[in-house]
C-alpha cells in the first residue's frame, strides 16, 4: 500500500519560534496521521528537517510498501536526494539521520519538492504548532 505525506517546518524569524507539521493520507485521501508541534527556536531549514525526521520516526510502526513525501523546502529535498551538498554542520546531522531512517525503513521512500501552494495542510499544522506552543508528541 502506498501512503502519501506532506511535511513542513515554519519559523517566525530565522532563527525564531518554530513548529512542524506532518500529514499522512492513504490512496483514497483519508487522513491517517497528523503531527503538529512546537520545537522552540530554530532556523526554517532545521524545522523542515525536524518535520521530515518526525514523520520517518512515526512511520516505523505504520505498515506500507511505499511512502511518497512532499515538501516545499527545495533545499532540504535537494540535499536529501543528493542534488545539493549539505554544508551546514547541523543540517548535515539532520540529513544523515534522514538517510539512516530511510535505509532502515521497510518501505520504498520517495521525497519530492512541491510549491508552497500545494503544501498548505502541512503548513497550517506547522503554524498551529507555533501558535499553541504544544511540544511535538513522542
Amino acid at each position: 500500500m502506498t501512503l502519501y505525506a506532506a511535511t513542513d517546518g515554519a519559523s517566525r524569524g530565522n532563527p525564531g519560534e518554530s513548529g512542524i507539521g506532518v500529514i499522512v493520507k492513504d490512496g483514497e485521501g483519508r487522513t491517517l496521521l497528523e503531527i503538529s508541534g512546537y520545537i522552540g527556536k530554530a532556523t526554517n531549514n532545521s524545522a523542515e528537517y525536524t518535520a521530515l525526521i518526525a514523520l520517518l520516526n512515526r512511520m516505523a510502526s505504520v505498515p506500507c510498501t511505499r511512502l511518497e513525501v512532499q515538501s516545499d523546502s527545495e533545499l532540504m529535498v535537494r540535499q536529501v536526494n543528493g542534488t545539493y551538498r549539505v554544508k551546514d554542520p547541523k543540517l548535515k546531522k539532520c540529513c544523515a539521520e534522514v538517510h539512516r531512517l530511510r535505509t532502515e525503513a521497510p518501505y520504498e521512500f520517495v521525497l519530492r519538492y512541491v510549491p508552497r501552494e500545494q503544501n498548505r495542510d502541512a503548513d497550517a499544522l506547522a503554524n498551529r504548532g507555533i501558535e499553541t506552543r504544544e511540544p511535538v508528541a513522542p
